[in-house]
């Protein structure tokens, strides 16, 4: 956290406390009115010309800050004190006139300074409303509600004879102890305030870290997404199309498809176990393990022995990957591949139905050294597709708890059985976010289709 964003969030404070210490002045400006109302029909003992000059005045301290803050709207500097004044000098007026029913006024400005946050506020706040406590009594004993000892009224006709020692039991009685109560509400009310700031302290700290930790993870987002093929081959023989939605800022899921000579073409799907920054960094490793160890003509149960036992000596977190790997041989169909305790792929025959195609799913890969895994076979006529996901498709979860599920699955293909991948797979997506609704995505959604078109033609027959 830099110091201007730590100053931005307490003038920001500052200026919502000024706007709510201001409508709180607005209310004790309506109080007054009462008060004044009630003093003219004789509820209280207070001479009228006075009351007639302290109600209007006060009300016209209190309501002052509104104005002032509307006018000095875009420069709040010091507004705070000014606001506090106020609060202090309206009362100090209204207590002058009514000391005996005005004292629990006086909690006013030690409670709204706790707006600021401000220790240093608070005390000072105690301070001037201890002075003007005592300056109001003194001129409420010869002006203001009457009472002989400021303990209770009585009705008074003539001239206000007041001593010495009447001043003194003033403010020994009924000053001091009224003085003491604020200063001990202003100690909580202090203590409040200073826990407070540091409350925001810490989230302006924790905003600031967050906010570092989200611009890393875009960074790591681009990153991610920069890794995964986006420029699909166009071929005549082929037309593959995949898509990658991460459940968080970055996934563990990827998939990938290169040209692995002029006539074999690699497809690959993975799921790393966990989510976030752990499985994406363990998802780079096995993504490029698995293409360096991909080559002509070699096994592709070799690659993924190979490939396992190296993610198995540097995993320190324990992850493991499910992956699937297929080669296509573009001139004869042949499709070999290799299955780590992934999904069944789904394959349509020259646009019929797809249809799970039953395969030995094989260990996961880093899950345990020296593990042999074994490679199949299939062929592929001109006119198939080959549809490859992570279980994040069939486990998607609706608001009811329910799994988008292996058939609905089954049942959107079978109705996109026609389209080309780059349709196929949109429709897939579109059918799921229908089923989810607004649920939360717990899982990354990765999806790959591939659409064997026409065998190629070696070039030594062309």
């Amino acid at each position: 956290m830099n110091e201007q964003e730590y100053l931005n969030a307490f003038a920001q404070n500052e200026k919502e406390a000024n706007r709510y210490t201001a409508k709180c002045l607005r209310v004790l400006a309506v109080i007054v009115a009462i008060v004044w109302l009630l003093n003219i029909i004789g509820i209280f003992t207070v001479p009228v010309d006075v009351m007639t000059i302290a109600a209007p005045l006060s009300m016209a301290i209190f309501v002052t800050p509104t104005f002032l803050l509307r006018f000095f709207r875009k420069k709040p500097y010091r507004m705070k004190y000014f606001i506090m004044l106020c609060c202090v000098l309206g009362i100090t007026v209204l207590s002058g006139a009514l000391p005996k029913h005005s004292i629990v006024a006086w909690a006013a400005p030690i409670i709204l300074a706790c707006h600021y946050y401000s220790k240093r506020l608070s005390w000072g706040t105690l301070a001037a409303t201890t002075v003007c406590l005592l300056a109001s009594l003194i001129f409420a004993t010869y002006y203001g509600e009457w009472d002989p000892y400021l303990l209770r009224s009585l009705p008074y006709e003539g001239e206000r004879r007041i001593t010495a020692e009447m001043l003194s039991m003033s403010i020994q009685y009924y000053g001091l102890p009224r003085c003491m109560i604020l200063a001990g509400l202003n100690f909580t009310c202090a203590t409040l305030a200073t826990r407070t700031r540091k409350l925001l302290e810490l989230q302006v700290k924790e905003s600031a870290e967050k906010h570092r930790i989200e611009s890393e993870l875009n960074v790591a987002t681009q990153i991610q997404t920069s890794m995964l093929p986006t420029a699909f081959p166009e071929r005549e023989e082929i037309d593959v199309f995949a898509s990658m939605s991460p459940a968080r800022e970055v996934g563990g899921d990827f998939y990938d498809f290169f040209m692995v000579d002029d006539r074999h073409l690699a497809i690959v799907m993975a799921d790393v176990s966990g989510k976030g920054v752990p499985a994406a960094l363990f998802m780079v490793i096995g993504k490029t393990l698995i293409k360096d160890h991909t080559n002509p003509n070699c096994d592709l149960g070799e690659v993924f022995s190979n490939v396992n036992d190296l993610l198995c000596e540097s995993n320190s977190e324990g992850l493991f990957i499910t992956a699937f790997e297929g080669v296509l041989d573009l001139v004869t169909g042949e499709f070999n591949f290799v299955n780590a305790g992934h999904e069944m792929p789904m394959i349509s025959r020259s646009g019929e139905a797809f249809a799970a195609h039953k395969i030995r799913p094989g260990f996961v890969l880093a899950g345990m050294e020296g593990i042999r895994y074994r490679a199949g076979t299939l062929t592929l006529e001109p006119g198939d597709k080959l549809f490859q996901y992570t279980d994040g498709v069939t486990e998607a979860t609706n608001a009811h708890d329910e799994l988008y599920g292996m058939q609905r699955l089954t049942d959107v293909l079978a109705v996109n059985a026609n389209r080309t991948p780059r349709e196929i797979l949109p429709a897939v997506r579109a059918d799921i976010d229908a089923f989810v609704g607004d649920a939360p995505q717990f899982d990354d959604i990765t999806m790959l289709c591939l659409e064997y078109k026409a065998r190629m033609i070696p070039a030594e027959e062309a």
